[in-house]
């Protein structure tokens, strides 16, 4: 749709795809891998992962994803550019990195997944960023434990007010 405004109506666009972003500020409770682990390590509960842990994804820290779009924006690139983070590590990568930044003894307990959503999820999940270096001189800069480290911190508070909140009734 974008394209065609583009085109029928002569409209300076652009198009950026946006891969696994994360950061301070997240919901806790919505259902993605980042708040979901970060959430069981600092309650101290097992981080559930599903099928065996060996799916890939790559996590860009939210800055960086500011970055690149600031830098498209200021481009002439009217063709998508993906925005992402090419490092790619397995989900129990993942889960092992957050047990480290949050210093939790949490287990990693494997299960089966039942719900469609999750069992037709992709194996694996990595972008080709090579238009955004070229044509933006863009890369992500932030390193995954940097990152977890700045969005462990957000959710200790939230998640240290949620456990008072249980205790007090």
């Amino acid at each position: 749709m974008t394209m065609a405004y583009h085109r029928y109506h002569g409209l300076e666009t652009r198009i950026v795809r946006i891969f696994n972003t994360y950061g301070p500020r997240m919901r806790l409770n919505d259902g993605r891998v980042v708040p979901n682990f970060i959430h069981q390590a600092l309650r101290g509960e097992p981080l559930t992962l599903f099928g065996d842990g060996s799916q890939t994804r790559s996590f860009q820290f939210y800055t960086d994803l500011v970055d690149g779009i600031y830098k498209l924006l200021l481009s002439d690139e009217t063709y998508p550019v993906n925005i992402g983070n090419p490092v790619e590590i397995t989900i129990r990568q993942f889960a092992e990195a957050v047990l480290e930044v949050t210093g939790s003894q949490s287990e990693l307990v494997y299960v089966q997944p039942t719900d469609d959503r999750i069992t037709d999820d992709p194996k694996v999940r990595r972008p080709d960023i090579t238009r955004a270096q070229e044509l933006l001189g863009w890369e992500p800069r932030v390193d995954l434990h940097e990152g977890l480290r700045e969005t462990v911190e957000f959710f200790r508070g939230r998640v240290l007010r949620e456990l008072e909140m249980e205790k007090s009734g």
